[in-house]
């Protein structure tokens, strides 16, 4: 969310994220004046954050203090460090993503996005760039299923998906930043044809969010060589493989039936 923060909420997660012990073991009036902003501002912030209040926020943080020290070391590659270490450490961030994101999974937001594509006649893919990667796996992933399946690579050929979809029809898209003008432009074609949409992101109040009938959002951390949204993928993909696997223990029968069929064919093309 920090992108989306006035200038005077980011100094005020500037703070926290500096000093998590301090702020897990001070009162807001305290906090408040160390930051030369009324108590109100404070509580506002934790509000928006989507805490009760203060209190739920700071028991929370008091939870994850060892978290906030492990972010600090996340890859952390060093120039003496061998090849091994170096893997060891990208795993380890990796695993960081992905224990971050499920944090962040919210059982009526996985069920609902279930339902969603359950109940549809058709499932539509769309991602640009890097997102177009992980729509493509979950293409792949989703001809498995029972559910009929959509996906092209080219972005013309995505506004003419989205324009000609209908209200029995669902669609997801992945963005890190949900600010991809093309996948926005793709979104509100969708929107405006009465389709169902499932946005994934990282930034839960970007113009491609704020389009969404349910938001699924991935965390990821930025390094030297690899961007926030490189390191993102691979906790999007695991949200999709997530969302692919619930579907098909609901529609067993059906999932299996299919299975075996692309089975069959694949093992006939190898021998």
């Amino acid at each position: 969310m920090y992108k989306d923060f006035s200038a005077k909420e980011q100094t005020i997660a500037d703070y926290i994220i500096e000093n998590p012990t301090i702020v897990s073991h001070s009162s807001i009036s305290d906090l408040s004046a160390q930051l030369g902003i009324a108590d109100s501002t404070f509580f506002q912030f934790t509000k928006k954050l989507g805490f009760n209040g203060f209190k739920e926020f700071k028991m929370e943080l008091l939870k994850q203090e060892n978290d906030f020290v492990s972010i600090s070391i996340h890859e952390n590659i060093k120039k003496d460090d061998n090849e091994l270490t170096m893997a060891q450490k990208v795993f380890d961030s990796n695993i960081s993503s992905l224990e971050d994101t499920r944090r962040l999974l919210q059982e009526k937001d996985l069920k609902q996005a279930v339902q969603l594509i359950n109940q549809s006649e058709r499932l539509f893919l769309f991602g640009m760039g890097g997102s177009e990667i992980v729509a493509t796996d979950a293409y792949h992933k989703f001809l498995r299923s029972p559910i009929s399946v959509f996906h092209s690579t080219d972005y013309h050929i995505q506004l003419m998906e989205a324009s000609i979809m209908t209200p029995n029809d669902c669609a997801i898209f992945i963005s890190h930043t949900g600010k991809s003008k093309e996948t926005i432009q793709i979104a509100r074609e969708a929107k405006e044809a009465g389709a169902k949409i499932i946005v994934i992101t990282s930034y839960p109040n970007s113009p491609l969010a704020k389009l969404g009938d349910i938001i699924l959002i991935s965390i990821s951390e930025e390094t030297e060589f690899r961007s926030e949204a490189l390191a993102s993928r691979l906790a999007q993909l695991t949200i999709i493989d997530s969302i692919y696997v619930i579907l098909m223990f609901l529609n067993k029968d059906e999932s299996q039936n299919s299975i075996s069929k692309i089975r069959h064919a694949i093992s006939r093309a190898k021998d």
